[in-house]
């Protein structure tokens, strides 16, 4: 049995990454969870012998809460530090202020934005829960590392604590424009707690750039300098670093799993079923931001200007639920569905149907077997952070015979940009064109352009990123924090 290694690896996000879900009434499980960041630091953190903190998922109290987790925290090799959240704080907190200010305005859509004093007094609270628990784990030879914009407040409220752990943010989705930001009407304070963090990252150099202009803007004293690869700020007693490190995948694990016999099966299924036929993909959550109707428009364009593709392809569109029951996400749905419907019944043939559309969840298998059978993936957000599903695309492509179209307004685009076909995804005739030319795309071409964007996956992958993020902030990587055989975490070791 190990002993707590020193310089303890602390992950703070919104949501564990396993989550508590309730079956049969009283009976309640944890759950994998899902999304970017789970996928990308789970198998950093595995067996590491770390923390990770989090909501627990559930709104209301949980019998043997603590004996779950524990369980939990042995699987996984580290520690698994749930925050409960009441409903008032889900509510206000999560769906209010991080998902209807703070989203909508960091995508540039401030007329989707709701300003709520509520909604920031909920989330200053929160923050204040969360900083409690990292300071009641934390050493002062831990790396405590936060992640995304439900918790931008964290580190202000650990430094009136006294913290002297080294505080690092990453944001997960864009930085807007000065314009942009001042519509904040807590801006000042958010910019105030985000340079209390000894390092502050972001996915590309344009939401570097829209952050230190905003403190250039708005911080009247501080003082920004070039070193090196980083921007240094100095305001008053404070230095936070800033820099870019685009988040990324484990695309060796995603390649391996797609090559698995059970995938295998299912993307020979998919291929027998539609032969001499090609599957465009689409895969988004369902959220205003990914610009699935504009995407729906392209392909009917597609099939209204070259009629010679009818019956020869396919756009398979996915979309995952996300926050069902909130009125602007459930007439996005109604809009989507509809818009499906017209594409298929006025297009349809006997024999061939334009759009296949699913409205759910996908298990892995069926998942990395849709990225294996897809000849077209059409990733076209009207703005996002990085899309972590381009390059899990990318991964999946052992047989290296596909095309990547992809949104210049996707933090992809900075990376996989050179040999991808980059869309304005506002423009619908320039996307249909864009499918029409991957569609007619040579066999040589498109391998050329797939080897190029495998190669920057598996060199730039999610280790990478974990190091180069680490390296800025305590100069140390992770052959720093060693897999710990058979850990079972200091706080469970009494069970």
């Amino acid at each position: 049995m190990t002993d707590s290694p020193a310089n303890r690896l602390i992950v703070v996000s919104n949501r564990l990454p396993y989550v508590l879900e309730c079956h049969n009434k009283d009976h309640w499980v944890l759950k994998p969870g899902s999304g970017g960041l789970i996928t990308a630091l789970m198998p950093v953190l595995r067996d590491r012998g770390g923390v990770w903190i989090g909501w627990s998922g559930a709104s209301e109290p949980v019998p043997h809460a603590e004996e779950i987790f524990r369980a939990g925290s042995r699987q996984a090799g580290y520690l698994l530090k749930p925050i409960s959240l009441s409903q008032e704080e889900v509510d206000r907190y999560y769906h209010g202020y991080s998902n209807e200010t703070i989203w909508p305005l960091f995508h540039d859509l401030p007329s989707q934005c709701v300003f709520d004093p509520e909604y920031w007094h909920a989330y200053v609270k929160v923050n204040r829960k969360f900083s409690e628990a990292i300071a009641s784990l934390s050493r002062g030879d831990d790396f405590v590392w936060v992640h995304d914009y439900h918790l931008m407040d964290v580190a202000h409220h650990l430094r009136e604590m006294s913290c002297e752990a080294v505080l690092a943010f990453f944001l997960h989705i864009p930085f807007p424009s000065p314009d942009i930001f001042l519509k904040l009407p807590e801006r000042q304070a958010v910019l105030s707690s985000l340079l209390s963090y000894d390092l502050v990252g972001f996915q590309t150099q344009r939401d570097r750039r829209n952050f230190v202009q905003c403190v250039r803007l708005l911080a009247k004293c501080a003082r920004v300098q070039v070193e090196k690869h980083l921007h240094v700020i100095r305001l008053e007693d404070r230095e936070t670093r800033v820099g870019t490190f685009p988040i990324s995948i484990d695309a060796e694990a995603f390649a391996k799993a797609a090559s698995s016999p059970e995938v295998e099966q299912r993307v020979k299924a998919i291929k027998t079923r539609y032969a001499d036929r090609q599957i465009v993909l689409g895969i988004d959550r369902l959220d205003y931001t990914k610009g699935i109707p504009e995407r729906l428009r392209a392909f009917a364009d597609l099939l209204g200007r070259f009629p010679e593709v009818r019956g020869h392809i396919h756009l398979f569109q996915v979309v995952v639920p996300s926050r069902e029951g909130i009125p602007k996400y459930d007439q996005l749905r109604t809009e989507i569905e509809r818009m499906v419907g017209w594409i298929n019944g006025k297009y349809s043939e006997v024999g061939w149907v334009p759009v296949h559309y699913f409205y759910r969840s996908l298990d892995r298998e069926e998942l990395l077997a849709l990225y294996r059978a897809a000849d077209i993936a059409l990733i076209t957000p009207l703005k996002d952070g990085m899309n972590l599903v381009a390059k899990e695309f990318c991964a999946c492509d052992v047989d290296e015979d596909s095309v990547l179209i992809l949104s210049q307004f996707a933090g992809a685009a900075a990376q996989l940009g050179h040999a991808s076909l980059v869309v304005n995804p506002y423009d619908v005739e320039q996307t249909a064109d864009a499918i029409y030319n991957a569609f007619r795309m040579s066999p040589g071409e498109r391998r050329y352009r797939m080897r190029r964007l495998r190669r920057n996956v598996r060199t730039q992958n999610i280790f990478w990123w974990v190091e180069s993020f680490m390296r800025a902030a305590i100069d140390k990587g992770l052959r720093d924090f060693p897999v710990i055989q058979d850990y079972i975490p200091e706080h469970y070791k009494r069970y």
